[in-house]
């Protein structure tokens, strides 16, 4: 009987350790790491997310940057007739939360509009 009884906390204790979840593990220990030895971390997410809008030969794009760094943008349009001239608009840093504007346009009718991204220093 007195056997039993002294088990009894340690088989508690062995069965509350046993039911913790992954996540309340210490990180420490080698054989919890959650990333393996030599590993780079992954790449940070960059780029303004954009929509653009053609009404008759007028170009309106809006970016919207959600991520930390800074990322500048430009606005290419190339015009549907030979003799009208594409154009690239100035580039516009689009700073962490914020969303810039970016206005073009052509003479005639537009043929594609694009949107290029650059990572600012």
């Amino acid at each position: 009987m007195r056997l039993s009884r002294s088990l009894a906390p340690l088989s508690l204790a062995l069965a509350l350790v046993l039911s913790l979840p992954y996540n309340a593990l210490p990180y420490d220990t080698p054989a919890h790491a959650r990333v393996a030895a030599g590993a780079s971390p992954s790449p940070g997410r960059f780029g303004a997310s954009c929509r653009t809008t053609v009404h008759g030969s007028q170009v309106v794009a809006y970016c919207h940057n959600p991520y930390v760094d800074i990322d500048r943008v430009r606005l290419h349009i190339e015009c549907a007739r030979w003799w009208d001239i594409d154009s690239d608009s100035a580039p516009a840093d689009a700073w962490p939360a914020m969303t810039v504007r970016l206005t073009g346009r052509c003479w005639k009718e537009i043929r594609s509009v694009w949107i290029s991204h650059q990572k600012a220093r």
